[in-house]
């Protein structure tokens, strides 16, 4: 991309909202005197209080939905709607500092086709939440064999036609920037992480421990059949197997036979492995229509 084409770009701000009247004008704010944008979209997630008519009136475009379908939806709906060429997304929290959208678009300029805000040290919520991104960022790491530093941050931005291929891909919830960091690495697309400083959310966390304690760890099993099944299934198939062979062997040794705990380990680990080919069949399959649209776009641009 060109210096010039790059100022040609339209950027669109696309902020997912739901009761958060208390920073979402300030924020809006923030963002004009910050980045040169086209628009601010606040897609008003079913909030029962003010954030409306506070982002209307601090000059966004607000996209109202009559009850709230998950933070990844309104992701969606404001990527339908949005006319930017560039889409930037953030949260509406006050956790994101809009000053360092420029940075973000920075990176785009120079030829990558996602940067995202990673959270430095010392930024998370709290102990939990950022061990369990070091998790998250570590498996996600291994799958793609590119390092990430942030699988879960919501502050991104990204060219819009590329980001759209995968709109099919995002789940409802909270879990979007895991399965759009996935989605553009399987699709061979380039991502840079840009170090932010994420401040405190203002207000009240939509985050329960319990509940998106469990969806946090189903994150991990989405990174697996987002990339490459067969990386995850293929190791858990081998230990299962050593497993089953040695204590065979022991309680041959011991004993002299073969034991039901030695069949069940066996057959337990060729029945990973057959579901890791079938998932990683799945995958290709769920990426079939995007390989064959970036391959006709290739073909084009010669």
């Amino acid at each position: 991309m060109t210096e010039n084409n790059a100022h040609s770009q339209k950027i669109s701000v696309v902020i997912p909202a739901k009761n958060e009247e208390a920073s979402i004008g300030r924020i809006i704010k923030t963002i004009q005197d910050s980045a040169n944008v086209t628009e601010i979209l606040v897609v008003d997630d079913g909030s029962t209080d003010k954030t409306a008519s506070y982002a209307l009136e601090a000059g966004a475009r607000v996209i109202s939905r009559p009850y709230s379908s998950g933070n990844g939806s309104a992701i969606k709906t404001g990527t339908r709607h949005a006319l930017g060429d560039i889409l930037v997304f953030m949260d509406a929290d006050g956790q994101h500092n809009p000053k360092d959208i420029p940075r973000m678009l920075e990176n785009l300029n120079r030829g990558f086709d996602m940067a995202v805000g990673a959270r430095r040290n010392g930024s998370q919520a709290n102990f939990g939440r950022g061990a369990a991104n070091w998790i998250y960022n570590r498996l996600a790491s291994y799958m793609t064999g590119h390092d990430i530093y942030d699988l879960t941050s919501g502050f991104r931005a990204a060219h819009a036609a590329k980001f759209r291929e995968f709109l099919h891909l995002l789940p409802n919830g909270f879990s979007y920037p895991t399965t759009i960091t996935m989605a553009f690495f399987r699709a061979g697309f380039t991502i840079t992480y840009v170090p932010i400083s994420a401040d405190q959310r203002t207000g009240r966390s939509h985050i329960r421990p319990i509940r998106d304690g469990l969806r946090f760890l189903l994150i991990i099993f989405k990174v697996a059949t987002l990339y490459s099944p067969l990386k995850i299934f293929a190791p858990t198939s081998a230990g299962l197997f050593c497993l089953g062979v040695g204590y065979y062997a022991y309680t041959y040794i011991t004993q002299g036979r073969f034991t039901n705990m030695s069949a069940l380990m066996l057959t337990t680990a060729i029945l990973a492995f057959l579901i890791g080919l079938v998932s990683e069949q799945i995958t290709q399959l769920m990426y079939k229509d995007t390989d064959q649209a970036n391959i006709q776009s290739g073909n084009h641009g010669r």
